[in-house]
């Protein structure tokens, strides 16, 4: 079940990747880089609980958090100009 798990999420990075470099607007973009930051916390959670470690659950929390504050900039910035005014 892991392996069968962590190999349709490896099959996803290159697919994600494939339309962050196709996509035409910064919306698109955005939505591609933060399905990418998905895809990966994933992988990191399937391999906490697969190894028994915990360091992976915190970089994985840590990465989420980076992803929906980098985000949230990034459509601030596009509704308003800037992103700290």
């Amino acid at each position: 079940m892991f392996l069968t798990a962590m190999f349709l999420l490896s099959l996803l990075i290159p697919v994600v990747l494939y339309s962050f470099v196709r996509a035409r607007t910064l919306v698109d973009k955005v939505v591609a880089l933060e399905t990418l930051v998905f895809i990966v916390t994933a992988v990191l959670i399937l391999d906490s609980f697969h190894s028994g470690s915990s360091v992976y659950i915190d970089a994985a929390l840590v990465l989420s958090v980076f992803g929906f504050l980098s985000t949230v900039a990034i459509a601030k910035y596009l509704e308003e100009g800037s992103v700290f005014a």
